[in-house]
């Protein structure tokens, strides 16, 4: 029998619209909204966070939650009948912990129940999180326990409370090992894991400050497939929201990676280059490729609504910062795409398409270049 929407964890639904989220995504708050429901909260002129009352910044960053979605979708599979009484995370963490004689499945076995417990229930997942063991947990060596030590550790980050916890825990140093080297999945599901745990503010400059964990998500966006280059691009897009972050990146050469991942069509990479075009060193970074214009023009062509509102935001803080590239969007016919873009249904489209029209009608050679 099919799981009916009662049976769902409060946590599956969405604080507006109180329906099973479709498309979770995360507010710059820490909160996650369906994001139907929380685009049109912004789109209507709200510049709070729907539960905290917080003013959100502008342009308003709508971060997916894999992870949530991932469990939601995974509950609909099965129908889960409703347990008495759920075993002791606990005893299964102490068995786990001990049982270095115990047979691999054994051990994933474990962690499997483990994940399931606290998949669904919060207060199961607050306990895991406060016994201090998932350090300990991810020290395992085997590629299989990795990947499940992974998963769990992303059910724990679902949690707004539990975040500053783990990373003050220092899982932190464990999940860039696996970024760095793990087997299988691990290294994307670590990716997802930095994305959950930097969504809260306080934890982007601890994560970011950590030697390799820049490093390792530039280095996978270079050699990973196409599902580890999407999640490095994510968790460097939530990480650069930062500040401080941002020239972290540029130092790290993620610019031209960045460059070469947009080239190939990866959207979200796009969304990174419009944060480091807000540092002085990303701008700087970023004139030096001259294929750089063209592979942007691609996406306010073709693009979703996102990658045009970060084409736009990119080609406009560059266009700041250098004459030569305003000369060069103006003859390459941006402008004109800007004009059509004024009417599009997205309002953070038109605005932005409205912001550039504005930086290249402010020049005085270009006034007289456009009335030709």
């Amino acid at each position: 029998m099919a799981t009916t929407s009662t049976q769902f964890p409060d946590d599956f639904r969405c604080p507006i619209s109180l329906e099973i989220m479709s498309d979770p995504v995360i507010l710059s708050s820490g909160h996650t909204f369906d994001r139907s429901s929380i685009q049109r909260w912004v789109d209507s002129g709200h510049r709070t966070c729907p539960i905290t009352k917080l003013p959100i910044p502008d342009p308003v960053s709508l971060i997916p939650n894999h992870a949530l979605r991932s469990l939601i979708s995974n509950y609909t599979l099965v129908s889960f009948p409703k347990p008495l009484s759920y075993p002791d995370p606990q005893s299964l963490i102490q068995t786990l912990i001990a049982s270095s004689s115990s047979s691999l499945n054994s051990k994933l076995n474990l962690l499997d129940q483990l994940s399931k417990i606290s998949k669904r229930d919060s207060v199961i997942r607050r306990k895991l999180t406060e016994s201090g063991a998932i350090s300990a947990l991810l020290n395992c060596d085997d590629s299989q326990l990795q990947e499940k030590t992974l998963h769990l550790l992303l059910n724990l980050s679902l949690d707004d409370d539990n975040k500053v916890g783990l990373v003050a825990e220092g899982v932190v140093g464990k999940v860039v090992a696996a970024l760095r080297r793990g087997g299988g999945d691990s290294r994307a599901v670590a990716a997802t894991v930095l994305t959950s745990l930097a969504v809260v503010e306080v934890n982007k400059a601890t994560i970011g400050a950590y030697p390799d964990a820049i490093p390792g998500l530039i280095s996978l966006l270079w050699c990973g497939n196409g599902r580890e280059r999407k999640e490095a691009a994510t968790a460097l897009y939530t990480l650069c929201s930062f500040v401080d972050n941002r020239v972290r990146a540029v130092e790290n050469r993620a610019v031209p990676i960045l460059v070469q991942n947009a080239n190939s069509g990866l959207e979200r990479a796009v969304e990174v280059l419009g944060l480091l075009a807000k540092c002085k060193e990303g701008r700087q970074e970023m004139m030096k490729f001259e294929g750089l214009l063209d592979v942007l023009i691609k996406f306010l062509k073709n693009g979703s609504s996102r990658a045009v509102q970060y084409g736009l935001l990119t080609i406009s803080l560059l266009c700041s910062y250098s004459e030569r590239m305003r000369v060069l969007v103006v003859r390459e016919g941006v402008f004109e795409i800007c004009v059509g873009l004024l009417e599009d249904d997205n309002v953070k489209v038109r605005r932005n398409a409205n912001g550039l029209i504005q930086v290249l009608q402010g020049l005085p050679k270009l006034r007289i270049y456009l009335s030709r």
